[in-house]
């Protein structure tokens, strides 16, 4: 019956291409408009780590003083370094990493290449594993390499390109800020977004080139790159200069493989405020939170503003699309009233006339879900060259492309209800009666 039903929908389509035309086109509009805002909110939204985001955690503590300079019911966004090693160091956590972020120049051997700046990330050895950051070459360093301050370094796979062409440069060093280190490890494309471990230097858009080992960096004052809150005497630091003890500059986070053990560790951070405020460094009561990735983008509210005010006016064009769509359906189908009103005559119930107009809107919908995916594709090609820091991730994923024709043909089926429930409600009596 539905192929039945589908071959009267096409003859119908074809019988007035003017009418037709333009209900495709407003179903094209309104899907590829909405198609467009709503994937890259979806985008901008997505998990940066799929299956792994909900045992990640980003533990904060509140350190500040009563002064009132620094105020707020939340505690800071970052840490202390002094909190950050302690943290660090009681191990409670299945892993840990303890971080900041940086900027070095990188100084080449050859002599065709002068010297650069790049991004630096500051770290601790469980930060590969803890994020699952894939290596082309070699590996991490680990825990003991931390403590002993090693000169060993990982790069991304864009650096060993632009130094080494590509070839596997582990156990080959490298000059950085004039100091020499040792390549333990080549990351393969990587680059999650948002760039949630370090919301301070850029959400979308940021990725770093160079991994130090934290306590390196600081032994040999790298330039820190970031944010920095103070309160009392603190002062923030500037390049090689750190922030003194009363500011809160590192950022820290735990794996966590179970609810139970974030429970834990929840109470763990509430015993260690109680002793820090025991011991005078705390004036305020326990004030901790614990958040998962997602947890934590929601409270940072990455997604910026105007992507979300796009996709709202981009929703309700597509609602302007379908009010039009319902008239011209409307008027197509009661045109068709007398030849309703012969299949009512020949015994076809309003079930299945109602059910072969609805077929006919869909047929619709599809055609208009073509034109709107085409429309969302130029869209997007739009606003990858837009100069915002997150153009570059404006892509159609598998289930964005699925979602364009759902949405259409949700969207045009919605819009045929009411013209075939009027146009079956035509008395055929009177109908065949008038012709």
């Amino acid at each position: 019956m539905f192929g039945y039903y589908f071959d009267l929908a096409l003859r119908s389509l074809r019988r007035n291409v003017a009418l037709t035309a333009l209900m495709v086109l407003a179903i094209a509009l309104g899907i590829g408009a909405s198609m467009t805002t709503l994937t890259v909110l979806h985008v901008l939204s997505g998990d940066p780590l799929p299956g792994r985001s909900g045992m990640l955690y980003y533990p904060q503590v509140d350190p500040r003083d009563n002064s009132g300079i620094m105020p707020g019911k939340e505690p800071p966004l970052q840490l202390t370094e002094i909190d950050g090693f302690n943290l660090l160091r009681a191990k409670r956590a299945d892993r840990q990493a303890l971080m900041t972020g940086g900027s070095v120049p990188i100084q080449p051997d050859s002599a065709a290449i002068d010297p650069f700046y790049v991004e630096a990330r500051y770290t601790t050895a469980d930060f590969f594993a803890m994020f699952e950051a894939p290596f082309r070459y070699g590996r991490g360093w680990d825990a003991a390499d931390d403590e002993a301050k090693a000169r060993d370094v990982v790069i991304s796979s864009e650096l060993d390109e632009r130094l080494f062409g590509g070839a596997n440069s582990v156990g080959r060093t490298v000059r950085i800020a004039d100091s020499l280190f040792r390549i333990v490890g080549v990351l393969g494309d990587w680059a999650p977004s948002p760039h949630f471990y370090d919301l301070n230097t850029g959400s979308y858009g940021y990725a770093e080139q160079v991994f130090i080992p934290l306590q390196t960096a600081l032994d040999l004052h790298l330039d820190h790159n970031g944010s920095s809150d103070c309160w009392g005497n603190g002062t923030g630091g500037v390049g090689r200069i750190y922030p003194s003890a009363s500011c809160v500059w590192m950022q820290f986070w735990v794996q966590l493989d179970t609810p139970a053990k974030a429970a834990e560790y929840k109470q763990f951070l509430v015993h260690y405020s109680e002793q820090q405020k025991a011991l005078g460094r705390f004036a305020q009561a326990p004030n901790v939170r614990l958040r998962n990735v997602m947890q934590w983008l929601a409270y940072w509210q990455v997604v910026p503003d105007d992507v979300r005010l796009q996709a709202g006016l981009a929703f309700g064009f597509l609602l302007v699309c379908l009010v039009n769509t319902v008239g011209l359906m409307l008027a197509k189908f009661l045109r068709r009233a007398g030849e309703l009103s012969v299949r009512r005559a020949l015994g076809a119930s309003r079930r299945a006339l109602f059910a072969q107009l609805l077929v006919e809107s869909g047929v619709v919908g599809l055609v208009g879900g073509v034109g709107g995916l085409l429309l969302a594709l130029l869209g997007l090609w739009v606003v990858r060259h837009r100069p915002s820091d997150y153009a570059a991730l404006a892509h159609l994923d598998p289930a964005m492309l699925l979602t364009t024709f759902l949405l259409a043909l949700g969207a045009s089926l919605l819009a045929g209800l009411l013209p075939a429930w009027r146009a079956c409600q035509v008395a055929p009596a009177l109908q065949l009666k008038s012709n």
